[in-house]
């Protein structure tokens, strides 16, 4: 698909009354191509409602180059045995991930269960994206994995004999969830058991870790929890029922939080088709947030849908659903006062410093914005058409877009970006009217 270097933003004439399917999760798609891949050595499994983006192609790619077999005929996925004995079947691999963070932490722990050198490389943002505390846990692991600049940032490099040795390590929870759902994913695997893995400090997104633990027990994973932490007893332990035929992914709850917020910018009414109550997915709870400033949720069988109504500012705590701070900063813009959004220090690592980028690109169309150092005071200002910088971000443009909804000339520079996890979007966009 071919996007223009700016895009033009067409405010809407009348509050919408649609319903939008939006594509499948990236976050679940990519836990699922990767709990595949670890049971195609003895057991296929077909994917359903995949999300095809750059991110979700980076992952298929990769663990193609690894010596899984995959077809992909999107949004079905066909992992197919790969006929060796080796958890992983290549030896030596020289991986691009570009800028998908879920397929260099994930597939960084994936290549301990490897036999042999796997390098891990990406954009020039993600070599500035801090990898160093899954490295140091797999260190403490019996892996050797190091950064090829020894400055805790990819490129990364892992040697391993594939296995993970207990008796266990401990993982810093502060920077990324990822780091943690990653080791969750191949810990059931190591070969000295019993393995713990403990939790150090506050969690980050923690709705993704659980996102993670239901995933891994559906296809037949176990442990035992305590406090802090996990212990694995090991691969002979698990089942050999291990894997799923076939696994049907979700509509991705970050994706719908977009069109969420359109009704509620708008005053409209939007229906995202599809999106379970009792979804995966910690961002579904973004629709409560938009209940707290006046909107009516509407929960059903056949999907959740928002209906605008005026809207007053909130005081939240969004660590647990940070990919929706973006969202949050447009509707806050149309909002009577200011919002505040808290405990999220940890989106300035994401792939741009989100919490600088949204101050100042809010600031261009008229908002009033004080950055904290762990998140931001958003005050409505008469608000006028701008471009925007997106800084190669995907949720700076889809949500910064939501504000052309209602503010004409609003430009959308690199547009093109949104093809990380939603090729699509400005398509779904243009159906509301």
């Amino acid at each position: 698909m071919t996007y223009p270097d700016k895009l033009e933003i067409i405010s809407l004439g009348t509050p919408p009354s649609s319903a939008v399917q939006v594509p499948g999760s990236k976050s679940i798609t990519n836990r699922a191509l990767v709990l595949a891949a670890l049971q195609s050595w003895r057991k296929p499994c077909l994917l359903t409602g995949a999300l095809q983006s750059e991110d979700t192609e980076v992952m298929v790619r990769s663990l193609e180059q690894l010596g899984f077999r995959i077809e992909a005929c999107w949004p079905d996925i066909q992992v197919a045995c790969h006929g060796s004995d080796r958890r992983i079947p290549a030896s030596s691999v020289d991986l691009f991930v570009a800028n998908s963070g879920t397929t260099m932490r994930f597939l960084t722990a994936l290549c301990a269960l490897g036999r042999g050198r796997y390098r891990l490389d990406g954009v020039p943002r993600m070599r500035e994206r801090p990898i160093e505390d899954l490295l140091t846990t797999m260190r403490n692991l019996g892996i050797n994995a190091s950064s090829e600049n020894s400055n805790g940032c990819p490129p990364v490099v892992i040697e391993s004999t594939g296995s993970l040795r207990g008796p266990g390590a401990t993982i810093r929870g502060n920077i990324s969830s990822q780091f943690l759902s990653a080791l969750l994913m191949v810990a059931p695997f190591c070969t000295e058991p019993p393995l713990t893995l403990r939790v150090e400090g506050t969690l980050v997104s923690e709705p993704y870790v659980k996102m993670t633990e239901r995933m891994l027990r559906h296809w037949g994973a176990t442990w035992r929890t305590h406090t802090d932490g996990y212990t694995f007893s090991g691969e002979s332990e698990l089942s050999r029922s291990f894997g799923v035929d076939e696994y049907a992914i979700e509509p991705d709850a970050s994706a719908a939080s977009y069109f969420f917020a359109a009704a509620a910018i708008t005053g409209g009414r939007v229906t995202v088709l599809d999106l379970p109550n009792n979804s995966l997915q910690g961002d579904v709870a973004f629709v409560d947030i938009l209940a707290e400033m006046g909107c009516r949720v509407e929960k059903c069988s056949s999907g959740i849908t928002i209906h605008g109504r005026p809207l007053h500012g909130v005081d939240v705590d969004m660590n647990a659903i940070s990919d929706t701070v973006m969202t949050l900063g447009a509707i806050a813009c149309f909002a009577d006062g200011p919002t505040t959004i808290r405990n999220v220090a940890h989106i300035r690592h994401k792939e741009t410093d989100r919490l600088a980028a949204l101050a100042a690109e809010l600031r261009k169309l008229g908002a009033v914005v004080v950055e904290l150092e762990d998140g931001l005071t958003i005050a409505p200002g008469p608000l006028h058409g701008a471009e925007i910088e997106t800084y190669n971000d995907h949720r700076m443009a889809m949500s910064l877009a939501l504000v052309g909804l209602k503010v004409p000339g609003v430009v959308i520079k690199n547009p093109g970006c949104v093809a990380k996890t939603y090729p699509l979007f400005f398509t779904d966009l243009e159906s509301l009217r």
